[in-house]
């Protein structure tokens, strides 16, 4: 399988199938930012504007950079016009991972259906900012670099909303964000 570099080389000079690999290969993270970040229904679309947008500004693109966080800030950018141009925010559409529960016992089952419920409120409570970076450090597991890159911030700003964010979820969870 081509490496990113030989890929985006290959597109950079006309090769079709070598950009549609890399459509197949960050079609799911980009969806995901875009849900994310409150694209909702309109992510498929937000996605394949992120492409468009991304395949024509290839040339732009410096060589040996990693693709996926310039790619992902892309999506990052349609997305929030997308969710600007709605006028209206709309809920947050994401799948907190489900915990692993014995399937003969529905108590936990139910309790770890709260937990998510609750959890998921309380990330829609947080002031955008500080949603956005938890959202890419821990729901789409990137490092501080790749959302600093994302969302267009210094690295210290990621580092700050990160812990501003937890701290406020921590106090909004109480002792639930401490038990695992």
């Amino acid at each position: 399988m081509a490496d990113d570099e030989e890929l985006i080389a290959r597109a950079r000079n006309g090769d079709l199938e070598a950009y549609g690999a890399l459509i197949a290969r960050f079609t799911a993270p980009a969806h995901r930012l875009a849900v994310l970040l409150g694209a909702g229904a309109d992510a498929d679309d937000v996605v394949q504007e992120a492409f468009v947008k991304a395949h024509g500004s290839l040339n732009r693109f410096r060589p040996g950079a990693p693709f996926r966080p310039w790619l992902l800030r892309i999506v990052a950018n349609e997305a929030k016009n997308t969710v600007r141009s709605r006028g209206r925010r709309e809920s947050l559409a994401l799948r907190v991972p489900e915990q692993r529960v014995a399937p003969d016992d529905p108590e936990a089952e139910i309790i770890a259906a709260e937990r998510r419920k609750t959890l998921l409120t309380e990330i829609e409570k947080l002031p955008e900012r500080e949603r956005q970076v938890l959202l890419c450090r821990y729901f789409l597991d990137l490092s501080e670099a790749e959302t600093a890159e994302i969302l267009a911030c210094p690295r210290g700003s990621v580092k700050s909303r990160t812990s501003r964010g937890l701290t406020r979820l921590r106090n909004a969870l109480g002792e639930e964000a401490h038990r695992g």
